[in-house]
């Protein structure tokens, strides 16, 4: 990768072995607003099964790979990830415990992940084909947890409106990590396809089936919810309130970045900030004391 002026470069990416103890950590950890915590916790019924998928397709993948630098990103990135999906494992078990069952929404984010977007059976070219296909998914992907990553590093409002502390961590450290390696889904998609208009087609395909699993994701939460029980509607019209108050991303983040995305130039370097992502896993308590 090339990195941007004044950023570090050649970093080994590794997987750092946090844990985090949930045991009081309120159900809705922006205090006095469950809409907003669950636009959020949204992000926790996804991402075990994602990135528990990312991790099967990058392994088929690194038979591909060969570029020695590019293998060593791709691995410290399978590692990464494996300790994501591990880590917001641990906070739907604790939903769990408060009497907010999310199993049977996980379920249908698995059935998306290992069923629709699985393996098929397939051989040769059209193996070959499909795994290139869904590189370039999670490529797209990856660009919106890098700019969501950059966003909790930055977002002030939740601390102001006393955001639990752990959960903070937990958000901050897997936000700088998908800023840290950023630029690995990118780089394996150029090197094993570069084509535009899959790269374009991937992206379409991204934002429908987040957008879909978002709203799906919110409606459950709000209408499961043991303290809300039902009183307020799920869905992603709560946005115009939460993100201008910097409490979720707002959408004069994510639609701009759509349109980097789809430029020929694009580059996932130029979003965040590297050096931001170091200092905070430098002071995150979950990262130093996996360190000691």
């Amino acid at each position: 990768m090339t990195a941007q002026l004044g950023e570090p470069e050649n970093i080994v990416l590794q997987a750092r072995d946090v844990s985090f103890d949930w045991s009081g950590v309120p159900l809705h950890w922006i205090p006095d607003d469950p809409v907003a915590t669950h636009l959020i916790n949204v992000l926790h019924l996804l991402l075990p099964a994602g990135e528990e998928w990312f991790v099967k397709v990058f392994k088929e993948a690194l038979p591909y790979v060969k570029d020695d630098r590019l293998r060593e990103d791709v691995l410290g990135f399978i590692g990464q990830e494996a300790m994501h999906a591990g880590s917001h494992d641990g906070v739907l078990d604790h939903f769990v415990e408060q009497g907010l069952d999310v199993r049977p929404f996980v379920r249908q984010v698995e059935f998306v992940f290992d069923g629709l977007l699985g393996d098929r059976n397939l051989t040769g070219e059209r193996a070959q084909a499909w795994l290139f296909e869904r590189v370039a998914i999670i490529a797209a992907i990856e660009h919106f947890t890098g700019v969501l990553g950059d966003w909790i590093l930055n977002a002030a409002a939740l601390d102001e409106a006393g955001a639990d502390p752990t959960m903070m961590d937990l958000l901050r450290w897997h936000g700088a990590e998908e800023v840290e390696h950023r630029h690995v889904a990118h780089d394996l998609y150029m090197h094993l396809d570069g084509s535009y208009g899959k790269r374009v087609r991937a992206m379409t395909e991204t934002i429908t089936m987040l957008l879909a699993l978002w709203q799906r994701g919110h409606r459950f939460l709000m209408a499961r919810d043991p303290l809300v029980k039902g009183r307020i509607k799920g869905g992603l019209h709560h946005l115009r309130r939460t993100g201008p108050a910097g409490l979720t991303p707002p959408g004069r983040l994510l639609g701009p970045s759509i349109m980097r995305y789809l430029r020929r130039s694009y580059s996932p370097l130029n979003e965040g900030s590297t050096s931001q992502a170091l200092a905070y896993l430098a002071s995150s308590p979950a990262a130093q004391a996996a360190l000691r």
